[in-house]
């Protein structure tokens, strides 16, 4: 948990939501939801990639949530290979946007995160709902069917990832045409490369 992260619940298609909300000191600029890495393999959003990612939009003045995915934590429910994960992150965004009404919306995830950030950014604009930008770490090609994503999206990725190999990740996105940005020597989980995460979120996000 973040030093001054705020505990709330929701109530999703599975019961109870454990979530998390940090905020900036100053009126929110925006909304920014991070997505964990998988529940069956140990994810949750302490994650230090999501508390990452968590730190990073709220330094940059978005009011940021997340919260454990089914079957985590205080999260009721068992995991739903991604589909029902959707729908409850479609859930917090309501919530969010009934919080914090007229404010731009971005998308971050790690991991099997990613995944559902990309599903439901396909979801929203198939409803024509409009996001401002993604930001996806350790993008999931290869173990999910990732759709495609915006052509601003920020991509990073470990050069030494033996979870989700570097070269999945380029199959994917070469049809896209979207820059990769590759950290050297990261591994999966960016073990001790968690700063250039969030340096290069700061520095890219208005361009």
């Amino acid at each position: 948990m973040n030093k001054f992260s705020k505990k709330f619940y929701l109530t999703g298609a599975a019961g109870r939501m454990e979530c998390l909300l940090d905020l900036p000191d100053a009126e929110p600029r925006g909304i920014a939801l991070v997505a964990h890495p998988h529940p069956l393999y140990g994810g949750t959003m302490e994650n230090k990639v999501a508390q990452t990612l968590a730190r990073t939009f709220v330094s940059m003045g978005y009011a940021t949530a997340r919260f454990n995915f089914r079957g985590v934590g205080e999260s009721e429910g068992v995991h739903d290979h991604g589909v029902g994960e959707v729908d409850d992150m479609a859930t917090m965004l309501a919530y969010m946007q009934e919080q914090y009404p007229g404010l731009p919306v971005a998308l971050s995830g790690f991991s099997f995160g990613t995944f559902v950030q990309a599903q439901l950014q396909k979801r929203l604009a198939a409803e024509g709902r409009a996001i401002q930008r993604m930001v996806l770490v350790g993008t999931a090609a290869g173990k999910w069917a990732v759709p495609e994503v915006p052509a601003d999206t920020i991509l990073i990725h470990g050069e030494l990832d033996d979870t989700i190999p570097l070269h999945d990740v380029f199959e994917w996105v070469r049809p896209q045409d979207i820059p990769v940005i590759v950290i050297p020597g990261a591994d999966h989980f960016f073990h001790r490369k968690l700063g250039h995460i969030k340096n290069l979120v700061m520095e890219l996000w208005e361009k």
